[in-house]
């Protein structure tokens, strides 16, 4: 599945789970594209956090649950 994957997503609880996600993504192929959010509850701590690695490693895609902020079941 490393080699056929086309994306990563990673739900981020704490500061520990970025080092996790960046030992996956060296685990992919160059054109799988790697997402992170925030884990829903840790939100309002881990947002500023993931911004922050976002911009420093670019490579990386920020993601939301839009239907959670939309109030959407």
């Amino acid at each position: 599945y490393l080699t056929k994957s086309h994306e990563l997503k990673v739900v981020a609880f704490n500061k520990h789970d970025i080092t996790w996600a960046q030992e996956w993504q060296n685990k992919l192929h160059d054109t799988c594209k790697p997402y992170i959010q925030a884990e829903w509850s840790k939100r309002e701590l881990m947002n500023p956090v993931l911004i922050n690695f976002v911009q420093e490693n670019p490579e990386w895609t920020l993601s939301v649950q839009t239907h959670k902020y939309l109030n959407i079941p």
